[in-house]
């Protein structure tokens, strides 16, 4: 009956396609004589057909490259401007340079930061050690700019700007490969690079875009595990189900879960809150292998994955993780331990006995008296001090409440609640190319506002596909979402901000793609229903171009007649 109305039975999907769906071009994909564009046909633009096959053929890197061309571009241009130190730009790039002249974070003066900027630059480097509450990595990064730049703002900002212009050409492969579509990936890598939170963390020294790269790193790493392991499982059956050989099978030697892991690691290394990361990709890759299993013919699948993949995946995630944090403090371990000439508290082990502590705070608990305490000393003392040093890190953390002026809940956040200004100025006529009698400059982190409301539309949609259609791909960007944004739920009386929310826009972004994907349609949808889909797509993607393009004065510190400025502060809180 239903054959009547146009319905057909879908084609059983070979398991090997299903194990490993087949990557949408490239080389042994796309045909070495590759069918002409109807499009550019329909245009009268004609391609000699060896160029056209050559492009198809690399297309799967040539449009991410591409976009990832057009993102660096916008990001470098002028990049040392305001030619200032903005916002916390005042901690991280000093700190760089103090971990690369040192290895260690030092103290600066109370005018440094007028010596840094003065025409005659004077950089006042003392070596005398600082007390910080971030590990070193994103500090190492922002220093390596300064190293080969100097010490000015293009110098600091560069290798953050580097950092976000390769998660634009990562995020292009990673949605190519999560939806098997070349033109999805390389719109995923275009919003990227016209979101405004992610445009303006790319131009400052902060730590948060540095750890928003090694995420997304991670993710694409576990993508590529994921398909590679896949795709061995489906050589091995051969073709066939084989609920003995699911079960039993070892899913071998897996570089890229390792190299995920070291990611994870450098998260970590930057900002704490890469721990929640390592517990939900740890969580996600056993789920990945546990539905392979299923797939092969294995019953009861989560189980047998929890038996032969979760210590494996424990060690190449979170033990990984551990070597390379530790290892991350390399310098501050090659310090003196002598008082007052190496790292902060780099001597605090020296001469003192090593009893665990009396008392530990566990959540819910609180604090809570150890029944006994164990001599310790047998550590090395080095470790002894890294341990305590951390000890009263956390301590800051969990009691930073402190009111500042932009701080903000995360229940805002998706909906652009309460953006932070990094720089501010309202120069008057003549000043600054202010030509009208009072105008605004100013540095606004800040989403791109229609980006991240139809985003939040697609959090809903990827819901769905989730729960009711059992969309893998749904349930891997939920994930990498959550990792980045439900833990600062648990810390609604710390002092948090906007910003912290870059560490998952590449997610909301894949979330958004993912929609545009639907409403596009799939292949075999009728003509009329993708031209409506893809209209419909276009100018969504458009009106987020605008919206940037809109915005784009109040991203780079550009000087606006006060009159535009208030324009763009839509709400009050914004202000």
């Amino acid at each position: 009956m239903l054959a009547g109305y146009g319905y057909r039975t879908p084609a059983p999907v070979p398991l090997a396609e299903q194990l490993a769906p087949p990557m949408p071009d490239g080389p042994g994909v796309t045909p070495v004589r590759a069918q002409p564009s109807p499009v550019l046909v329909r245009l009268g633009v004609f391609v000699p057909e060896r160029l056209w096959s050559w492009l198809c053929r690399w297309a799967h890197w040539l449009g991410p490259l591409v976009v990832a061309l057009f993102g660096g571009v916008l990001r470098f241009t002028g990049l040392g401007e305001p030619h200032a130190i903005i916002f916390d730009e005042t901690y991280y790039a000093k700190d760089g340079y103090s971990l690369w002249h040192g290895g260690y974070e030092t103290s600066w003066g109370d005018s440094a930061n007028q010596q840094i900027m003065a025409p005659d630059q004077v950089i006042p480097y003392k070596s005398d050690p600082a007390y910080i509450v971030h590990p070193p990595v994103g500090k190492w990064i922002i220093g390596a700019g300064e190293q080969l730049f100097g010490m000015n703002p293009f110098g600091w900002r560069f290798a953050v700007a580097l950092l976000g212009t390769l998660s634009i050409l990562m995020i292009a492969r990673i949605g190519r490969r999560l939806l098997r579509s070349t033109l999805l990936g390389c719109v995923a890598g275009l919003l990227l690079a016209v979101d405004g939170l992610h445009f303006v963390m790319s131009r400052a020294a902060l730590l948060d875009l540095v750890v928003m790269f090694w995420i997304l790193a991670a993710f694409g790493f576990l993508l590529l595990d994921r398909d590679r392991t896949r795709a061995r499982i489906a050589a091995r059956l051969g073709g066939v189900a084989d609920p003995l050989t699911a079960r039993r099978m070892n899913l071998g030697w897996r570089p890229y879960r390792l190299a995920a892991g070291v990611c994870v690691g450098l998260t970590c290394s930057t900002k704490w809150s890469g721990m929640y990361v390592a517990a939900a990709f740890g969580v996600l890759t056993v789920l990945w292998d546990a539905g392979s299993r299923r797939l092969a013919g294995a019953r009861h699948p989560h189980l047998w994955s929890l038996v032969r993949d979760a210590v494996p995946a424990f060690c190449s995630i979170v033990l990984t993780s551990v070597v390379v944090y530790i290892s991350s403090w390399a310098g501050w371990f090659a310090s003196s331990n002598v008082q007052g000439q190496g790292g902060y508290g780099r001597d605090w082990a020296v001469g003192r006995s090593g009893l665990s502590s009396e008392f530990v705070t566990l959540p819910v608990l609180g604090k809570v008296r150890m029944p006994f305490q164990v001599d310790l000393t047998w550590v090395p003392e080095g470790l002894r001090s890294l341990w305590h040093y951390h000890s009263t890190m956390y301590d800051f953390h969990t009691h930073l409440t402190s009111p500042h002026t932009y701080q903000s809940n995360p229940w805002s956040w998706l909906v652009v609640g309460r953006p932070v200004s990094y720089f501010y100025e309202s120069p008057k006529a003549g000043q600054d190319g202010c030509k009208v009698s009072e105008c605004a400059r100013e540095v606004l982190g800040i989403g791109t506002p229609i980006l991240w409301w139809a985003g939040t539309v697609a959090l809903v949609y990827c819901l769905y596909r989730w729960v009711a259609r059992r969309d893998w791909r749904a349930g891997a960007v939920l994930c990498g979402l959550a990792a980045g944004y439900l833990p600062w739920f648990a810390y609604q009386e710390r002092t948090i901000f906007l910003f912290y929310a870059v560490a998952f826009v590449p997610f909301l972004v894949l979330a958004l793609t993912m929609m545009i994907g639907a409403l596009i349609g799939p292949a075999h949808a009728s003509r009329e229903r993708r031209i409506i889909g893809s209209s419909v797509a276009g100018l969504l993607i458009l009106a987020v171009m605008c919206n940037f393009l809109y915005f784009y004065p109040l991203y780079t510190g550009q000087t606006i007649p006060m009159e535009d400025w208030r324009g763009r502060m839509w709400f009050n809180s914004w202000i």
